[in-house]
């Protein structure tokens, strides 16, 4: 829960859309004044942080959402969470910054948008999205299988007199 993460731009684009959230995380010890002026007032029955889970429960949760909001405010290098979701088949709608363009595909995987009035509109047609195809993707691209068949096939390359 930092400000590099929104969650307080996660609320108000599902509040925007009409659902509910669950907020999953803890508080950043580094800058807890963040979460209690900028996200603590918009919690409410429509958006309630959860705190901090464990691996089976953030299956359940990702499992669970209509989407992962990713409202990233910096450029983050990789973004673990989104594919976390994907391997649970739901859809992510993240913010173009950093690696959102190497991981997220646009209208298959999810959306990419820029704005707050943009994962509004992305929210909105979330269903149009097949769960299955998600899962397909991510198995595709990220597990850990293919990730170390690529490791292997660099080293082998590496390894290849020229």
């Amino acid at each position: 829960m930092t400000d590099q993460k929104r969650p307080d731009a996660a609320i108000r684009v599902a509040r925007a859309a009409g659902r509910p959230i669950r907020l999953a995380g803890g508080i950043d010890v580094g800058n807890p004044r963040y979460f209690a002026e900028q996200v603590v007032p918009l919690l409410g029955e429509d958006a309630v942080h959860v705190g901090e889970i464990d691996d089976r429960a953030k299956q359940g949760l990702l499992g669970e959402a209509a989407a992962l909001l990713f409202p990233i405010d910096w450029p983050e290098p990789f973004g673990l969470v989104m594919i976390e979701a994907m391997a649970c088949g739901t859809p992510v709608i993240a913010w173009d910054r950093g690696s959102v363009r190497e991981v997220v595909d646009p209208g298959v995987t999810g959306f990419i948008v820029r704005s707050e009035d943009e994962a509004v509109a992305a929210l909105a047609m979330i269903g149009t999205i097949d769960r299955a195809g998600v899962r397909e993707r991510f198995e595709a691209r990220f597990t850990a299988a293919r990730m170390a068949e690529d490791y292997v096939a660099i080293y082998r390359k590496l390894l290849t007199p020229r």
